[in-house]
């Protein structure tokens, strides 16, 4: 049976189902009921079978994988030039880290019996829902700015998705979406349950998202003998991988698999950095003006911004903002290294530069850096 939702503020459960809430009637995001783990020591990676991508942590998972490509377990390379490691994430089926959550997303949508998904996104979340909604028969909708970049769109399109371009901010989009998906209240309820219009896929709010995200930190782990590296550096948008790496790496250390969590150190764009004012920094990150060249992250309201801060503060991380400058600067420096990324991915690698300059970070500290989104999709 398909696990439940709960909401962590509450405590109030809802049945699963195609017509669920996609958040709490008190706001909050939902999460599942089940939070599962396997017992005992973890197989070395020399002895696991991996050739089921990152659903060889199906153990971990509260959702069956019936929509799948074997994505997964993306390569951990040595970046001696960062003095990092870096996980590359833009090796994906849709050429982003956003299959990890369409995976177990699209998977809990066949366990539901869903007919239709519909999904808000700039461009990278909406191909991996519209790529996996196909894998899985189902008929999709993506919300997207009216001025996405061709490239998304496309993939959108050719993947038998309907796009609806809306004019407007990045969250006129979600509220357009939203109101598609959200219909009346149940028995005087104030939850927003969901109509035959489409089932709210969104990266954003649906717990699926997140629980496939948190693999990111399961394959570090393997891939490091069972150890975890002493910090993470990732990007904040609406902060998908990064919640996931810290319910990945918090999971593990629960399970007793590993004995600590990462510093997870998050970077934004200067101008569009809610998380980075939070903690206390400067949005602009030193900047002239804000930058919109990692459109991939100018997320003005996380839809889980509460959860982002209590991440940081768990881990002894925090965020800083990043001007245009830097980002093009080591989005250069990438590409003539051999790795071929989108912009936004050259944001968490600029952050790495800045945390050692600042003394967050030192030297000698063992550091991982995803890179999130291919070079392929700016064409």
């Amino acid at each position: 049976m398909p696990a439940d939702l709960y909401c962590p503020d509450c405590e109030r459960t809802y049945d699963a189902g195609p017509a669920e809430p996609w958040r709490c009637a008190c706001g909050r995001a939902l999460e599942f009921a089940d939070r599962p783990y396997p017992e005992g020591e973890p197989l070395p990676l020399s002895r696991l079978d991996t050739s089921d991508g990152l659903w060889t942590f199906f153990e971990f998972l509260p959702i069956e994988p019936h929509v799948t490509f074997h994505e997964g377990f993306t390569p951990l390379v040595d970046a001696p030039a960062w003095d990092a490691a870096f996980k590359l994430e833009y090796v994906f089926p849709t050429g982003s880290f956003k299959d990890r959550g369409a995976t177990t997303t699209l998977s809990r949508a066949v366990e539901l019996g869903v007919e239709k998904v519909v999904e808000d996104s700039s461009g990278n979340a909406g191909a991996a829902i519209a790529t996996y909604a196909a894998r899985a028969g189902l008929e999709a909708d993506v919300y997207v700015p009216a001025d996405v970049k061709q490239s998304k769109l496309m993939a959108i399109q050719r993947a038998g998705a309907r796009p609806v371009r809306i004019e407007g901010s990045r969250q006129d989009v979600t509220d357009a979406c939203i109101g598609t998906v959200e219909g009346e209240t149940a028995d005087g309820d104030d939850a927003p349950f969901q109509t035959g219009e489409g089932w709210y896929a969104s990266h954003a709010w649906n717990p699926a998202f997140y629980a496939g995200t948190m693999t990111f930190a399961f394959e570090v782990a393997a891939q490091r003998d069972w150890t975890v590296p002493d910090a993470v550096v990732l990007p904040i948008g609406h902060g998908t991988l990064f919640l996931g790496a810290y319910r990945g790496f918090s999971l593990l250390e629960e399970a007793g698999i590993v004995d600590d969590v990462p510093r997870l150190l998050g970077a934004q764009a200067a101008g569009t950095a809610p998380i980075v004012e939070s903690v206390g920094g400067d949005p602009l990150g030193g900047a002239d003006e804000s930058t919109d060249v990692a459109d991939g992250i100018e997320i003005a309201a996380p839809a889980r911004e509460d959860e982002l801060y209590e991440a940081i503060e768990a881990t002894d991380g925090d965020a800083i903002a990043l001007g245009g400058d830097p980002i093009e600067a080591t989005l250069d420096r990438l590409h003539r290294s051999g790795f071929y990324v989108e912009p936004t991915s050259a944001v968490a690698p600029a952050a790495l530069e800045q945390y050692r300059e600042q003394g967050t970070l030192s030297a000698s500290d063992d550091v991982v850096v995803p890179l999130t989104g291919s070079g392929l999709k700016t064409l």
